[in-house]
């Protein structure tokens, strides 16, 4: 799968479920946080261009942040 695709595919059909998780859920202990954060791992594995690089690199060369903080970003915006 080519950057486009995944990135397409990946904020219309994977991440809105992530972002309902984490506002409904708000998961604070450390093996939850992990479970979910490991969906998208497996997910930038996906492009073939960054398979063998670090998950840190794959957001980065995808433009995508961990889920923890774009939870954290989600809880500052709403206030709590």
């Amino acid at each position: 799968m080519d950057k486009n695709a995944f990135i397409m595919l990946y904020k219309s059909l994977v991440r809105p479920h992530h972002e309902y998780v984490n506002s409904v859920w708000s998961p604070y202990k450390k093996g939850d946080v992990e479970v979910i954060e490991k969906v998208q791992k497996r997910a930038t594995k996906l492009v073939i261009l960054f398979k063998k690089l670090l998950y840190t690199d794959h957001l980065v060369h995808l433009g995508l942040l961990t889920l923890k903080y774009r939870r954290l970003l989600g809880d500052m915006i709403r206030g709590f």
